[in-house]
């Protein structure tokens, strides 16, 4: 069978963005309540994201860019990405 070429293709697969933060805390071998401190924010916050309990927000992607030199917007296109999969994901569920 043919696809359209038109047709976007999306992946299904959703990748909280902690998880992408987790392994950048462990490839600078900084942990999490260290990033905490630095950011100025609570530890319970920086392990809920790396848990996939909390979202990154908009003002946490500006200390997360301060404190980690990875740009802000790199940030927010993780989160965006993760919502908008799992966004498709109900939506699929509930066309089927």
């Amino acid at each position: 069978m043919a696809t359209d070429p038109t047709t976007p293709l999306y992946s299904d697969l959703a990748i909280h963005p902690g998880e992408h933060l987790a392994e950048e805390l462990e490839a600078r071998s900084v942990t999490q309540r260290q990033l905490a401190g630095n950011m100025g924010r609570p530890p319970q916050l920086i392990s809920a994201i790396i848990n996939g309990r909390k979202s990154i927000t908009a003002e946490t992607v500006f200390d997360l860019e301060r404190v980690l030199d990875i740009d802000a917007q790199f940030w927010l296109n993780l989160q965006s990405r993760y919502d908008l999969t799992l966004a498709r994901q109900r939506q699929s569920r509930r066309s089927a």
